[in-house]
């Protein structure tokens, strides 16, 4: 530490000791300097470590930066000729980044299916889209097709289809066809092949779901039970999920029971089971209906074994189903789970809890799952005001059913005749 304070002084203090050689150096332009101690022991601490503070100045601040002329130049003078090549070169660069996009922004290819559904019924579908074809890729059709059939234009989305066919660059597209296929299915202007086992032996998997699930969301079951009958005994595998979509629409007739439980049986025996959260539950609701309650279990198992978590739909599904089933206390270790887990209940699984504890005789809970509910900002509805009021009048307490019953009043239900004749006969007994 000495022998470096003892050079930099000598250093400096030569330059101090001769003014005539500075004065030659610097062009007559006189120095002095005269350095402090911490001076000298702060340059010298660069050689060694940290700087050493001095006492008292920590909190000093240092003085803003001198700007640079070149930051000063005001706004409005030319730039240099390579810096407008560059800027030109970036804005025609994002021009090109924006047309490369359209061909996959479902908001421009929707709207190419409202500039096709606003065209004359004698013009062709050419009009609007042969301006925007350089911008089309593989595939980006399929959405304005899909959104052609939501528009009840089936015939405007095969001429869609027709004109892809006609341009290299989308097609043979499996998207654009399959598309075409679901809305010409499901708006029934879809004839099913006469040799139906030649055409299924034939025709790729993506093809013939597409068949299927428009045949179901158009209501043609028949054909897409026919159709599946087929496939079934060429022993083609579909997606479970077609078989979810069918079950769903079945399962709404009663006398379609034999179907359903076909449809269970064939997804049952399947190793390869992939349903996704929404198709699961849709398999158990019909289940319940059918009273298939061994069912509901399983697949619920099998979810949780997925390694996925149910959301609270499905424990309201479960829930529901080990209550029409009786099975109170299996279901009440069930709402313990969800409340375990931190599961927000939703309006549907509240009216679910309430009955339950209703069934279980047990008031204080179903009260307080009442107020829970009024506090998560749903409203009751008319069956839980009613079996409130039920459960207070079989534990003779009248005040508590007139204060339900106001409540109910100014929430707009008015009672039924057979429960307003129960309190007032549970009234006179008291005052009898």
């Amino acid at each position: 530490m000495s022998t470096d304070t003892e050079q930099i002084k000598s250093i400096y203090g030569h330059n101090s000791d001769s003014p005539e050689e500075e004065d030659d150096k610097e062009d007559h332009v006189n120095i002095d300097l005269a350095w402090e101690s911490d001076e000298v022991e702060a340059i010298s601490s660069l050689f060694q470590g940290r700087i050493p503070q001095k006492p008292g100045k920590v909190g000093r601040e240092r003085p803003l930066p001198v700007p640079l002329p070149y930051k000063l130049r005001p706004l409005g003078f030319p730039m240099p000729k390579k810096h407008v090549k560059k800027s030109s070169a970036g804005v025609n660069s994002s021009r090109a980044s924006v047309s490369q996009q359209l061909y996959k922004n479902p908001s421009f290819l929707i709207g190419l299916s409202k500039e096709i559904k606003d065209l004359a019924s004698d013009d062709d579908v050419s009009a609007v889209l042969n301006k925007w074809a350089p911008f089309l890729r593989n595939g980006s059709l399929s959405i304005t097709i899909r959104e052609l059939g939501l528009m009840d234009l089936p015939q405007r989305a095969l001429q869609t289809f027709c004109w892809a066919q006609k341009m290299p660059h989308l097609y043979p597209d499996d998207r654009i066809l399959t598309s075409t296929v679901e809305v010409l299915a499901r708006k029934r202007e879809l004839k099913l092949p006469v040799n139906l086992e030649k055409f299924t032996s034939s025709t790729n998997r993506s093809l013939i779901e597409a068949m299927l699930k428009g045949f179901v969301k158009g209501g043609s079951l028949n054909l897409a039970w026919k159709l599946l009958s087929v496939v079934k005994q060429s022993k083609r595998m579909l997606d479970p999920g077609i078989y979810a979509k069918l079950i769903l629409e079945l399962g709404k007739n009663p006398d379609k029971h034999i179907l359903v439980e076909e449809l269970l049986g064939d997804l049952g025996e399947r190793d390869d089971l992939n349903l996704s959260q929404q198709d699961c539950t849709v398999i158990m609701k019909v289940c319940i209906r059918h009273r298939k309650f061994e069912i509901v279990e399983s697949l619920f198992y099998w979810f949780k074994q997925s390694g996925r978590d149910p959301s609270v739909v499905m424990y309201t599904t479960l829930l529901h189903s080990r209550y029409s089933e009786n099975k109170y206390m299996e279901a009440l270790a069930l709402v313990w789970e969800m409340e375990a887990r931190e599961c927000l209940l939703d309006l549907p699984a509240y009216r679910v809890v309430i009955k339950l504890f209703i069934g279980l005789k047990d008031l204080a809970r179903a009260v307080r799952y009442f107020s829970k509910l009024k506090e998560a900002g749903f409203s009751p509805t008319y069956d839980m005001y009613r079996d409130l009021i039920n459960m207070y009048m079989v534990a003779g307490r009248v005040g508590k059913c007139k204060e339900v019953c106001k409540e109910a009043s100014m929430a707009g239900f008015s009672l039924d005749k057979r429960t307003l004749l129960n309190l007032s006969k549970l009234e006179k007994d008291i005052l009898g």
